[in-house]
């Protein structure tokens, strides 16, 4: 008889403590953490962020092993994310993590936090659909830190076809919705006021990149010189005109993303396209995504919204596949702030 492997996740790479309990690929329970104070000042202010991982992680372990309904001991292993993010966030869990493994004598496995958003497609949920993506595949990994076009062979091959050379989509859409006055994190803003919005308003420059690389300094750029221009005429501009404003520069963006999208889709031949990262969120990324399956063929992976923001289901389902590899890492190795899939 198979023995179960029973995997804890943890996720402390920004400003979510997140922990998960993952059995043989299914989820059995997850917790996760919040932190309220950033909004207070527009952006994740990194020493805050490390002071509440290290109140929350204890507390947020504790309930993800009791709605998985099962005992710390049964655990077989512990995954965390190694990076990359936040080196103070991260060190909590990667300390935490490495703590417990040694009181419990399980092994330990270091997951790449961008994997993770990719593998999230593999979790499997009483209850649910549970459709996973065949290898060969496309993800366009879209978050607040990353916009990246992977073709994803293996859970352990994945080459970037294209990437942004500037600003993520996610961090474009942040810093446009702060120009705006209209909040911090801005992508739920942005797509709950565009909802309510003429996408064709207004027209803003879209980047001349070659290749599958991604720009959005331009379109930044383009916005806030839009927006200058207006309020000079009309203080009242922007409250006038927010959610004709949002929908028009949202739907700027999907079109960036997705027109490369197309191009490697062509270039590779891949029909199956998946998306990830916190933008994944996104009701008009989402809709563009729907639209290609019905109308271009695509055979297209969305991820439900619990597992498009950071979360630890993600870091323990790829753990769950170095497990079978026998994948485990030493105790000493380092978290790291920055680096590719």
């Amino acid at each position: 008889m198979t023995k179960d492997i029973i995997i804890l996740g943890i996720e402390s790479s920004c400003d979510d403590t997140s922990a998960a309990v993952i059995k043989n690929g299914w989820l059995l329970g997850q917790a996760t953490a919040g932190q309220e104070v950033h909004r207070n000042y527009g952006g994740v202010v990194p020493e805050l962020a490390s002071r509440a991982h290290e109140q929350n992680i204890l507390p947020t372990v504790d309930t993800a092993i009791k709605r998985a309904g099962i005992n710390k001991e049964d655990i077989t292993a512990i995954g965390f994310t190694r990076g990359p993010g936040l080196m103070g966030s991260l060190l909590v869990g990667v300390s935490f993590a490495k703590g417990l493994s040694v009181a419990m004598g399980i092994p330990l496995i270091d997951v790449n936090h961008l994997q993770g958003h990719i593998l999230a497609h593999f979790i499997s949920e009483e209850g649910k659909e549970n459709r996973h993506p065949e290898f060969p595949f496309l993800c366009l990994l879209v978050s607040g830190g990353n916009s990246q076009i992977v073709k994803v062979d293996s859970y352990k091959k994945m080459e970037i076809l294209g990437q942004t050379i500037d600003d993520a989509a996610g961090e474009t859409i942040d810093k446009c919705s702060k120009f705006m006055g209209l909040g911090y994190p801005g992508g739920p803003i942005i797509d709950k006021l565009a909802r309510q919005g003429n996408a064709d308003a207004f027209e803003f420059s879209k980047p001349l990149v070659k290749g599958l690389d991604y720009s959005f300094s331009g379109l930044k750029t383009s916005l806030l010189y839009f927006l200058r221009d207006k309020m000079k005429e009309n203080p009242d501009f922007i409250e006038e005109n927010k959610c004709d404003l949002a929908a028009s520069f949202e739907k700027t963006v999907v079109e960036v993303l997705m027109k490369k999208l197309t191009l490697a889709v062509k270039q590779t031949g891949i029909k199956r396209v998946a998306v990830a990262g916190g933008v994944s969120a996104n009701t008009k990324l989402r809709q563009a995504f729907i639209d290609k399956r019905d109308h271009s063929g695509w055979d297209v992976y969305i991820p439900p919204f619990s597992y498009t923001t950071d979360n630890a289901a993600m870091i323990a389902m790829a753990a769950y596949f170095k497990y079978q590899d026998a994948d485990f890492c030493p105790l000493d190795l380092p978290a790291y702030s920055r680096v590719s899939i």
